[in-house]
């Protein structure tokens, strides 16, 4: 069966320009690896394309002509994966479609009652390899639809959802598949090529405003280390890249397997071999060598979520006190030479002006790297979401297509959505300024940071400064949301 596996191409410019960062899809990647043997597979990672997506896709899919396609698609980017639906029966009408995801997971009910989901034939939920790979061999006739767990399909008009299969031994799970891309190249983060492994799935904390759970349930598995070494030997020696994002939703929940990992890599003797990382604040401020492990084996950028020093807005999303453990996970990292990005969250039922001011006064007395600050979203199913709707503070409940927490979906007691969008980037501006590369920062990117030091900065500074004194600062803001709101418009996908 000739199977094309497509994500989207929709981005969070959450930190930069949204060219800074466009990593492939691994989920695709491992939905491909794991098919039987007989299949053939082509993936396109549409992060890479984001220009004339219809032509490209009409001109490809045309020429490959294939039986099924799949979809994979984050919340906020479902509408873009209904257009694509759309336009790919457009061209091949005989061809099925299956999409997959956190949406598709969590929204599979919804979805299959909606007249916007007339275009979809199967709905693949939860972990997507062995469903996928059923799927497919039910539709080539070696497998009974009726039988495979965790996938919904089309019978007279309406939606069958076969029951929800049992979480994967990860054991035997196959590699992903890198070489079946149609976009080969300019997989970046800012000016070095990237890939992406994960070495663990699930998470067992309580954050409310996370969705983890409906995808792994609450448990944590690691993948076997010989596993994890294989992958990243197929990065390094077969695609030769020299960067890897890490996309566990938090590597360090077992410090001890952390740990073997981190030696397993050094152990390796990879050369000039990096890794980004997610972490939570409160393990790695309670273990030392464990993050000097980490140091040595190459991890020289952590995403940590600090999401709020607030005590009442952390005791809100079941984060617990973890203020003085951010500051001592910030320390430590910094210590062994590890770029900090600091996740942040604003927009908490309390929070008013002096919250978003003290937030930025913490991420700027720590010295993070790198700020990732977001509102606070509604994602659906999430115990948040429920608590916001109950107090009337869900502003937008329907239009997913803002649920990327660059969005003001909700409002405060005290703060409408436009103002807290507003305080929020203006007091990014106000109390961060420009961003000045931390040691850490330049070690790790000489070119980018220079140019960003000698020849970006000053260029912009001169520009945003005098456009702030021509027409203030609502002006500039104003210019950037419009930008914001045009980032992931495809035009061509209308209609």
């Amino acid at each position: 069966m000739k199977v094309v596996l497509i994500s989207m191409p929709d981005v969070a410019a959450v930190i930069m320009h949204e060219a800074a960062f466009h990593m492939p899809n691994l989920g695709i990647a491992s939905l491909a690896g794991n098919l039987d043997a007989g299949h053939q597979v082509h993936l396109i990672d549409l992060i890479r394309k984001r220009r004339n997506v219809r032509r490209y896709l009409t001109r490809t899919l045309s020429k490959i002509r294939p039986e099924l396609v799949g979809l994979s698609a984050m919340t906020w980017q479902f509408g873009t994966c209904l257009k694509l639906a759309r336009l790919i029966k457009t061209i091949l009408p005989q061809t099925r479609i299956a999409i997959g995801g956190y949406h598709a997971t969590l929204m599979y009910e919804e979805i299959g009652r909606s007249d916007e989901s007339r275009d979809i034939d199967f709905i693949v939920r939860g972990e997507g390899e062995e469903a996928f790979r059923r799927l497919v061999n039910a539709l080539s006739g070696t497998d009974d639809l009726d039988r495979v767990p965790s996938v919904s399909f089309r019978r007279e008009g309406a939606f069958v959802h076969n029951p929800r299969g049992e979480l994967l031994d990860l054991a035997r799970l196959k590699l992903p598949v890198r070489d079946k891309r149609r976009l080969t190249w300019g997989y970046h983060v800012m000016t070095r090529g990237v890939e992406v492994i994960e070495t663990s799935r699930g998470c067992t904390r309580n954050c409310n405003f996370c969705s983890i759970r409906h995808m792994y349930g609450q448990s944590f598995r690691p993948f076997p280390i010989e596993r994890i070494l294989a992958d990243i030997d197929d990065i390094y020696f077969r695609k030769k890249c020299r960067l890897v994002f890490v996309s566990d939703d938090n590597m360090v929940l077992s410090p001890e397997r952390a740990m073997e990992v981190c030696e397993a890599i050094s152990a390796r003797g990879y050369r000039n071999l990096n890794f980004i990382v997610q972490a939570d604040c409160v393990t790695m401020s309670r273990n030392e060598e464990m993050v000097r492990s980490m140091a040595r084996a190459g991890f020289k950028s952590i995403f940590l979520g600090i999401e709020n020093v607030t005590k009442k807005n952390l005791q809100a999303v079941h984060k617990g006190d973890i203020v003085e453990a951010s500051r001592k996970a910030i320390e430590l990292c910094h210590k062994y030479g590890i770029m900090v990005v600091g996740g942040m969250i604003f927009g908490f039922p309390d929070d008013e002006e002096a919250e978003i001011i003290d937030n930025y006064r913490f991420l700027k007395s720590t010295g993070v790297d790198s700020p990732y600050c977001q509102i606070l979203t509604p994602y659906p199913k999430t115990g948040i979401r429920q608590q916001l709707i109950d107090n009337a503070l869900v502003t937008n409940p329907d239009d997913f297509s803002t649920y990327n927490g660059m969005w003001a979906n909700v409002r405060t007691r005290h703060l409408d959505a436009d103002e807290l969008q507003y305080l929020v980037w203006y007091h990014r501006q106000s109390i961060l300024g420009w961003w000045e590369p931390s040691a850490q920062a330049r070690a790790q990117g000489r070119l980018w940071t220079g140019i960003w030091i000698y020849l970006m900065r000053p260029l912009l500074r001169m520009r945003v400064e005098r456009a702030a004194r021509r027409h203030g600062w609502k002006f500039l803001y104003d210019r950037e949301i419009s930008y914001r709101k045009g980032a992931n418009r495809f035009a061509d996908l209308d209609g």
